[in-house]
């Protein structure tokens, strides 16, 4: 079956970087949309809050005003993998970072849409 896995994640300070890699087996990430969420702590799974996305073919992408300006989303049909660059981090950013995706070509941020998930990877802003 089709399977996502994050890595990357990991414990900065305030105002750091972090880049999440996701990458794809046994499925071909050429014709979908590609999104990465986060599951802050205490939060519920259903909760989770879309943080970027990016389209089939890589032209457009979206950001919530709570990243705009600090996350940039991208992909790499050749690697079958999505990226996330995560700078300035703030530690609102803590959480667990899922990558998800579904079959088709445009961006949502309804989770009850993508069809694959990731395992998870921690994301860790403190001091």
């Amino acid at each position: 079956q089709p399977q996502l896995a994050e890595s990357g994640g990991g414990l900065v300070q305030p105002g750091g970087s972090l880049r999440l890699s996701c990458t794809a087996s046994g499925y071909s990430l050429y014709s979908s949309a590609i999104a990465w969420f986060r599951q802050a702590p205490g939060k519920e799974w259903e909760e989770r809050e879309g943080v970027a996305c990016i389209n089939s073919l890589g032209v457009e992408s979206n950001y919530p005003d709570s990243v705009k300006g600090r996350f940039t989303i991208s992909r790499d049909a050749s690697k079958n993998a999505a990226y996330l660059q995560m700078n300035n981090l703030e530690p609102e950013d803590t959480g667990v970072s899922f990558c998800a995706t579904w079959a088709k070509s445009r961006c949502t941020y309804s989770t009850e849409d993508y069809h694959y998930w990731g395992q998870g990877t921690q994301v860790t802003v403190s001091s």
